[in-house]
């Protein structure tokens, strides 16, 4: 294997005007703890391996695809962070562009290795994530999750560790709460987070399942789901029985009405004996003749 040193001055080898291998911060912010000495391997790609405790699952396909063109002309410039394993390398940070190399037919990649605790490794990895904005709703929730029930932490302790407020975290896991369903929809990206909250006020998760489908089916907006879910369960109004030969009898003495003020008449009743008059006029002036008739 061999080495190199990595001096403060990667920013000036990295091109700006390629974005998708710009550095990591996790990676720089390793360079900048080590005072600008961090040792950079190279290693064969067949000896390095995802972490299995990685809190993305979900990789863009076009978006590698891009990173691997990338790659094939100017090289894997930001190495790999990982920890050695004995029998592997174990990725801490970086798998992405790891899977970019591969599809890009690289033999041996530049990484850097570092030992962490299993909670230090977590954190990294979802910090990385975090600040790349990679991680779909649900991943990030089931990263603070695990945060909280692996290492016995709390809410707040996982809003210091990641710089989010404990609303922030509390709120993402609570998505949590929906269908294993409704979960993967936002996972796929066809429910949006905000589809995925206004769900949240159903508890029945078959019910969310068939809001969720109605969602995708109709197209639905998240405004349209809000107020879909606020009426969603409530029995329909009962519309009093309809008495015909009272109605009939009001029908009549609308007609008559009309025929003596000459305008629009409606009467309609509540089944209860109870009701209302209706007199429709078009103009101030009509307003005055209907009053001078009435009186």
């Amino acid at each position: 294997m061999a080495a190199r040193g990595l001096g403060k001055g990667l920013d000036a080898m990295i091109p700006k005007a390629i974005p998708a291998i710009q550095e990591d911060k996790i990676v720089q912010q390793e360079i900048e703890k080590s005072d600008g000495k961090a040792t950079e391997t190279i290693v064969k790609i067949t000896q390095i391996e995802p972490n299995r405790d990685q809190p993305r699952k979900e990789f863009d396909k076009e978006a590698l695809e891009e990173l691997s063109d990338s790659i094939k002309q100017h090289g894997l410039i930001q190495p790999i962070l990982v920890q050695d394993r004995k029998d592997h390398y174990e990725i801490i940070a970086g798998e992405r562009r790891w899977r970019a190399a591969r599809l890009a037919g690289l033999k041996e990649v530049p990484v850097i290795i570092r030992n962490y605790s299993e909670q230090e490794i977590v954190e990294i990895s979802l910090i990385e994530n975090l600040q790349r904005k990679d991680l779909n709703p649900i991943e990030e929730a089931l990263a603070y999750k695990k945060l909280m029930t692996d290492f016995d932490l709390k809410q707040e302790d996982v809003a210091v560790k990641v710089s989010k407020s404990r609303s922030t975290i509390t709120n993402s896991m609570r998505l949590l709460k929906l269908s294993k369903k409704v979960q993967e929809l936002v996972i796929k990206g066809k429910l949006s987070e905000g589809h995925a909250r206004t769900l949240l006020s159903i508890e029945d998760s078959s019910v969310q399942d068939e809001v969720a489908d109605k969602i995708i089916a109709e197209n639905l907006s998240v405004r349209d789901v809000e107020k879909l879910v606020k009426n969603y369960g409530k029995p329909a109004k009962e519309k009093p029985a309809v008495n015909k030969e009272l109605d009939i009898f009001y029908q009549d003495i609308a007609e008559k009405l009309k025929q003596n003020l000459g305008t629009k008449v409606q009467i309609s009743g509540k089944g209860d004996g109870s009701g209302k008059i209706e007199i429709e006029f078009y103009t101030n002036e009509e307003l005055d003749r209907l009053i001078a008739r009435i009186k």
